[in-house]
């Protein structure tokens, strides 16, 4: 059983930016790939960002790219999201969640294992 842990949203004017994290519990967080996901009120669940267990594959939404970071610490049991240039679209819940895939790019619950609770992200214009 993995718990996630999500921190680090809160209020940011447009422009600013953010950094949140994802702490894992259990001494097996290397064995799974790592993705944050978000959703707006009132909208679908949209994938973020991915990194593989060792961090050597990223991928990014094209909506963040360029913008977001997303990186890892196995020895800290962590994952982040770096987000600059945060625009009032980015306001959401953001959620990690870990998988036992390779990577996955993709929103669907069925492709994540475990989730975090969620943190808040809002951006004012």
């Amino acid at each position: 059983q993995v718990q996630l842990v999500e921190s680090g949203g809160g209020l940011v004017q447009a422009g600013g930016s953010l950094r949140l994290s994802c702490t894992a519990s259990g001494r097996t967080f290397s064995s799974y790939a790592m993705g944050w996901l978000r959703q707006a009120p009132g909208k679908e669940r949209e994938f973020v960002a991915g990194i593989s267990r060792s961090g050597e594959y990223i991928v990014y939404a094209d909506s963040v790219k360029g913008r977001f970071a997303i990186s890892r610490d196995n020895a800290k049991n962590t994952a982040y999201l770096q987000m600059n240039s945060l625009k009032p679209e980015d306001t959401a819940v953001y959620y990690c969640a870990a998988t036992r895939l390779l990577l996955v790019q993709s929103p669907d619950r069925n492709e994540y294992d475990y989730w975090g609770q969620g943190t808040q992200v809002t951006v004012s214009s």
